[in-house]
C-alpha cells in the first residue's frame, strides 16, 4: 500500500527557517544580516527538495514525472501563454494588495528580496532559480499535495496553505508584519495554482508560467548586482 506523501508539505518551511537560524549562528550574524543570500539558498533548497521528490517516488515504485502527472503531449502553448499571464497578473496583484494591507504602500516590495549578491551567484541564478523553483515547489504542493488528498476542498486548500506559507521564510525575518505580507502575498496565487492544476491535472502550465515569474525577480538582483549604487536608488523610490 503506498503511503500518502502530503506528510512532506511542511518540509520547506522547516528546512528555510533552519537554514536562516543556523546560517546566521554560524556567521555570528543577526537572521536579517544574511537575508540578502535568499535566492541562492532558495536554490540550494530547491535541489535538496527536487531530490528528495526523486527518492520517495522511486520509494514507492513510480517516478517524479509520475508524482507531478505529467502527460507528453497534453500541454498546448496557448495553456502555457494563458497560464503564464494568469500567474504574472494575479502575482503582481496579490503583491501589491498584500504590501497595502500590511504597510500602506502600493507598490510595496520587501527591499532584501532585490538587495545584491555576489555578480557571478546572480548571473547563475537567473537560470539555477527559475528551473529549480518550478520542479521543486510544483512537485511538492501539487505532486505531494493536490493529488494526493482525496477531499476536494483540503486538496486545494492545504497544499495552497504551505505553498504561500514558505515564501514567509524566504528569506527569515523574526517580523510578524514581514510574515503576514509574504504569506499573504502568495495565497491568492496558491489558491489558483491548486485549484487549476486540480481541474486540470497538467503541471507544464503551470511550472512554465512559476518560472517565468521568478526571472523577473532573478533579473533585478542580477541588475543590483552588476550596477553599484543601483540598489540605494531603488529602495529610495516610491
Amino acid at each position: 500500500m503506498e503511503k500518502k506523501l502530503y506528510y512532506l508539505l511542511p518540509f520547506r518551511c522547516v528546512v528555510f527557517l533552519l537554514v536562516f537560524v543556523l546560517g546566521a549562528m554560524m556567521v555570528d550574524k543577526q537572521v536579517d544580516a544574511i537575508s540578502h543570500w535568499w535566492s541562492v539558498v532558495a536554490s540550494v533548497v530547491n535541489v535538496v527538495t527536487i531530490l528528495l521528490l526523486v527518492f520517495v517516488a522511486r520509494k514507492q515504485g513510480s517516478n517524479y514525472w509520475e508524482l507531478i502527472n505529467y502527460e507528453k503531449g497534453k500541454t498546448t502553448a496557448k495553456q502555457v501563454i494563458v497560464m503564464s499571464v494568469v500567474i504574472l497578473i494575479v502575482g503582481m496583484i496579490g503583491m501589491y494588495l498584500a504590501g497595502y494591507v500590511c504597510y500602506g504602500v502600493i507598490p510595496y516590495a520587501a527591499p532584501m528580496m532585490i538587495a545584491p549578491i555576489p555578480l557571478w551567484l546572480a548571473i547563475a541564478n537567473v537560470f539555477v532559480l527559475p528551473i529549480t523553483t518550478a520542479f521543486a515547489e510544483d512537485g511538492l504542493y501539487l505532486g505531494c499535495g493536490v493529488n494526493q488528498i482525496k477531499n476536494k476542498f483540503l486538496a486545494i486548500v492545504v497544499p495552497a496553505l504551505f505553498f504561500a506559507l514558505q515564501h514567509s521564510f524566504i528569506p527569515v525575518l523574526f517580523d510578524a508584519r514581514y510574515v503576514v505580507y509574504r504569506f499573504l502575498s502568495f495565497l491568492p496565487l496558491t489558491l489558483i495554482l491548486c485549484w487549476v492544476y486540480y481541474k486540470k491535472r497538467n503541471p507544464v502550465p503551470i511550472m512554465v508560467g512559476h518560472a517565468i515569474i521568478d526571472v523577473a525577480t532573478v533579473m533585478q538582483i542580477l541588475a543590483t548586482s552588476s550596477v553599484p549604487g543601483l540598489y540605494e536608488t531603488m529602495c529610495g523610490m516610491g
